[in-house]
């Protein structure tokens, strides 16, 4: 079977086309250090979804790649601890929202005792990032809230090593509850 020069132009296109919503939509990251153990380990390769945050916002406990608000040549992943407009204070190990304790599951270490009497509010449009491996791990309270226009998306699995593939680990607070009652 011969193929014409339209029926290679048209693959071309397609391909084109597909590669092109790929790129647009998901993003291959590699994990770099120990800053979200034990969720995620150093090296293990990641699937970021692109799309989901063009139609809704990023969510308390949402793990995020994005790009360093003081280099933006790197990219970081961290959980997004706090959210637009709220009040962020770390004391005695304790990550206070407005006022009220962040009850994680899984729990995490607590954020070292050097960090004691930080206090923060998020801007607008902007999020509390922290690492889950809190003794070690560089966030927002080492370099600032992350604005909006630097995440890149939301991890969605975890490609490698293959005997960890799987969806990102689950996360859970009870934090909203609380704010709601």
């Amino acid at each position: 079977m011969k193929m014409s020069l339209r029926d290679i132009a048209i693959m071309a296109v397609v391909l084109f086309l597909v590669f092109s919503a790929a790129q647009l939509s998901v993003q291959s990251f590699r994990v770099q250090g120990s800053s979200m153990e034990p969720s995620f380990q150093d090296s293990q390769y990641l699937i970021v979804d692109k799309l989901r945050y063009r139609f809704s916002d990023p969510g308390r406990g949402d793990v995020i790649i994005f790009q360093n608000p003081t280099s933006p040549a790197e990219l970081y992943i961290k959980r997004v601890i706090g959210l637009p407009g709220e009040k962020v204070d770390l004391t005695g190990g304790l990550i206070r929202i407005n006022g009220v304790p962040l009850e994680e599951q899984p729990l995490f270490e607590p954020v070292p005792s050097s960090y004691h009497d930080y206090s923060t509010t998020v801007p607008q449009d902007s999020y509390f990032v922290m690492g889950d491996n809190r003794r070690t791990s560089s966030g927002s309270h080492i370099f600032q809230s992350v604005p909006r226009d630097n995440i890149i998306g939301r991890v969605w699995i975890r490609y490698w090593p293959l005997s960890e593939m799987g969806l990102s680990p689950s996360y859970s607070t009870q934090m909203e509850q609380t704010l709601i009652a």
